[in-house]
């Protein structure tokens, strides 16, 4: 399960307003009857429109200033395994958000009229999709970019060509733009797999918007806080501040795991990922000395997400992980990562 949280753009498209934001997010919607659409939901309510959406959101930003987010964004992204798991169903992935929002409001650490912040508290809107494109930052796409430069230079040559400044043979380069498409490594039905491209096999995720301010519009609720859930000392007395994203994450994946008796491997863990980050040899180590079925399944993980493990299949007794090797595996990692496509 890879989440994310970000913030509002507050310098950018979404300024002062959610809807542009909402209007991204009704993007899949376009084209469909009325029967296949997927509307926002909440934790009670189904079928929540899009402008009560906009006027909730825009409406609960009590005392913000003009350069503080009004919002946040949060999006679930489960693996495709995960997502096999529970049979990719809209229902159940709209339960699992409802139980990670409960989540998101134990992670703050404060109170509100002296009691813990509940989801109750939380103003909240969320939406399920179901598909995905292929982004600049996808492996398929950077790899496949080299054929896509020179399909674009052949392509210029025959618009010259065609405007009388150049002297050529346009059948030629057709056909080898032809050849240079059939060559793309990465290919999807029959064509060379570009940016915007809807990626294959089961895609869903959730899309959250939360807003700054808990529903009485009262109380400022930031999960995007640099104070870590702490306690501080103000004025006398003793104040909680902060949001612990690290308990957030890691209840977020247990949650799942409990309500759908997920078997998580290693590899899938958000442990797993932070240890990547701040210690690869030791993630790397880690793999290798697990179990034989897990690390013949974290094995099969990683080579489906596009990362060569050919460097640990060496006995864990010989294996001297040089720095090349660290930093081949890492890259590879690293993409995989990027793209959610292991679910770290």
């Amino acid at each position: 399960m890879y989440i994310t949280i970000t913030a509002q753009k507050v310098k950018g498209n979404y300024a002062q307003s959610a809807s542009a934001f909402v209007d991204y997010l009704e993007k899949e919607n376009e084209g469909k009857p009325i029967n296949e659409l997927e509307h926002f939901f909440d934790q009670d309510r189904e079928e929540i429109s899009a402008m009560e959406v906009i006027n909730k959101i825009d409406g609960n930003t009590a005392k913000l200033k003009k350069v503080e987010p009004k919002f946040y964004s949060i999006t679930l992204n489960p693996s495709r395994r995960e997502l096999q798991a529970i049979g990719n169903s809209p229902k159940t992935l709209k339960c699992y958000t409802r139980e990670v929002m409960k989540a998101y409001a134990k992670a703050f650490n404060r109170e509100i009229n002296g009691r813990p912040v509940t989801v109750d508290d939380i103003q909240y809107y969320a939406k399920v999709e179901h598909q995905r494109t292929y982004k600049g930052s996808d492996a398929q796409i950077i790899e496949n970019q080299p054929y896509a430069t020179k399909i674009l230079i052949l392509k210029q040559e025959i618009r010259r060509i065609e405007n009388g400044e150049l002297i050529g043979n346009i059948k030629k380069l057709q056909r080898d733009m032809v050849r240079l498409e059939r060559e793309a490594p990465h290919q999807l039905n029959g064509k060379r797999i570009v940016r915007g491209m809807p990626k294959p096999g089961p895609q869903s995720h959730i899309h959250i918007i939360v807003s700054r301010k808990d529903v009485s519009n009262r109380y400022s609720l930031s999960p995007g806080s640099k104070y870590k859930a702490s306690d501080v000392e103000m004025n006398g007395k003793t104040v909680k501040r902060g949001f612990d994203r690290d308990t957030f994450y890691k209840n977020a994946e247990k949650t799942f795991d409990g309500l759908f008796g997920y078997n998580r491997n290693y590899v899938e863990t958000y442990t797993a990922r932070k240890t990547f980050l701040k210690n690869p040899k030791l993630y790397f180590s880690i793999i290798t000395k697990l179990p034989t079925n897990e690390k013949a399944l974290a094995f099969k993980l990683l080579e489906k997400a596009g990362v060569s493990t050919a460097l640990l299949h060496i006995p864990t007794s010989k294996l001297q992980l040089t720095l090349k090797a660290i930093n081949l595996l890492k890259k590879g990692i690293g993409k995989a990562i990027e793209s959610g496509s292991i679910g770290i």
